[in-house]
């Protein structure tokens, strides 16, 4: 609890960034909020593709934490600060190249919400390598099991986001692309905070290719999974905007309330992947397994707690983002859907986070490609076809949830994933929990990769 309270804040936080836009932006209309809707789940790729820096550095860096080498743990999040910044600029160029084809395609075609949502999203893509620099920092602090560090660091790049945002809209008069400014700086203040922490820790400034390679090794599946996810938060959005604008505004309100629990549910697994990491560097899979069994309770139970508070807000969770009737209605055709996620998302997000810790990422990415292709996908197809409406989205992204929780629970159970002081890929793990190379020196590649 000590690493999953702090960490609940920093994830709680992340997402205000878009939810304070949709807070504020409500009230200019339901164009500026669909707008908001179709540059947001655009922008959002940004850190959630980019969130291997986070989850691979974390199991990665806690491997050798718990070896008691504190110092290739931080090395880990300076290669991963190295990718960020790369991967951030070229997210920019092809921000810039595709913003009017990507908005687009998501809004059904040209018109005042896809207009607005380019002229967003031009923005506040720039704000992609200050993201990342985040991301990856979060990483190596989980690893090393801090959280507090980062905590102070979101919370005050959010404030300066919360201050900046309805001074830009509404006094300053630049509406809609006065909040993707407001983000951006927000970002560069957040991500300069994180660069200054690495640098106090004095480790070594340079690339260093064999720790990128299997950084990216564990990366590649990471990816894999989240695009996977992605694809059907995407379609969700495609087929709400092409049913109509009140459905998207609606769909914006529901998805940015849902990935904000879910990120609050996320901390349980945060602990998970730092303690899990932890303890499998050091040679201790039995305390890996009660870990990964206490955060299931605490995920279960949380979710269950959020359920109750959604389904007592009913009316009055929606009316705080927007006045419009149309969306309103609209958000209450969603909101049992969302309210029946909120319990079995605690448990899943739990068991990912054991997992990611445990490095069995390339499981993880197969479960949820199969859980979009044999769950989501079709029932979203068929509420476009049938007209099923919001209602017909929203049980989609529910079975998706399900389906993956079957998977996740029986893998855990099975208990396989708890690998240590075995051979992993090309390197061995000593008998001290230290990674070794297979000729016995030690390796500043890491732990984890190939331990799927």
């Amino acid at each position: 609890m000590g690493l999953a309270v702090p960490a609940l804040g920093v994830l709680a936080a992340e997402p205000l960034y878009v939810l304070v836009d949709t807070a504020v932006l409500g009230h200019l209309g339901a164009v500026a909020l669909a707008a908001l809707g179709v540059g947001g789940v655009l922008l959002s790729q940004v850190a959630v593709q980019g969130n291997f820096l986070a989850y691979g550095t974390t199991g990665r860096a806690a491997r050798w934490y718990g070896a008691g080498n504190r110092a290739a743990a931080v090395g880990e999040g300076v290669q991963a600060s190295w990718l960020a910044v790369a991967l951030g600029l070229l997210v920019v160029a092809l921000g810039q190249a595709l913003a009017g084809p990507a908005t687009r395609l998501v809004a059904g075609g040209p018109g005042e919400v896809q207009a607005g949502a380019e002229q967003w999203l031009r923005i506040a893509v720039c704000g992609a390598p200050f993201i990342l620099l985040s991301v990856a920092g979060n990483g190596w602090m989980r690893g090393v099991q801090e959280t507090g560090r980062p905590l102070r660091y979101v919370l005050a790049a959010n404030a300066l986001s919360a201050v900046l945002n309805p001074i830009l809209v509404y006094p300053a008069g630049l509406g809609l692309p006065g909040s993707a400014v407001a983000n951006v700086a927000a970002q560069v203040f957040g991500a300069a905070l994180f660069v200054r922490a690495l640098r106090h820790e004095r480790a070594g400034t340079g690339p260093r290719w064999d720790v990128l390679r299997a950084q990216l090794i564990v990366a590649r599946d990471l990816v894999a999974r989240t695009l996977g996810m992605q694809v059907c938060f995407l379609a969700a959005a495609g087929v709400a905007a092409r049913i109509g604008t009140a459905q998207i505004g609606a769909h914006q309100i529901a998805l940015q309330l849902w990935t904000f629990l879910a990120l609050a549910m996320d901390a349980y697994a945060i602990a998970a992947q730092a303690l899990v990491g932890g303890a499998l560097g050091a040679g201790a899979p039995e305390l890996a397994k009660r870990v990964a069994w206490q955060v299931v309770r605490y995920g279960a139970v949380t979710g269950a707690l959020f359920a109750v508070g959604l389904l007592a807000g009913w009316y009055a969770i929606p009316a705080l983002f927007t006045t419009d009737p149309a969306v309103l209605a609209q958000a209450h055709v969603a909101w049992p859907w969302f309210v029946a996620m909120q319990p079995v998302g605690g448990v899943v997000f739990a068991l990912d986070g054991v997992l990611i810790g445990a490095g069995d990422v390339r499981f993880l990415r197969t479960t949820t490609v199969a859980a979009g292709l044999l769950g989501f996908l079709p029932v979203t197809l068929l509420a476009a076809a049938y007209d099923l409406g919001l209602g017909g989205i929203w049980a989609g992204l529910t079975l998706f949830i399900a389906i993956r929780l079957v998977a996740v629970t029986l893998r855990t159970r099975h208990g396989g994933w708890a690998v240590t002081g075995t051979d992993i890929g090309t390197r061995r793990v000593a008998k001290s929990g230290a990674p070794t190379t297979a000729g016995g020196e030690e390796s500043g590649a890491g732990a984890v990769e190939g331990a799927g």
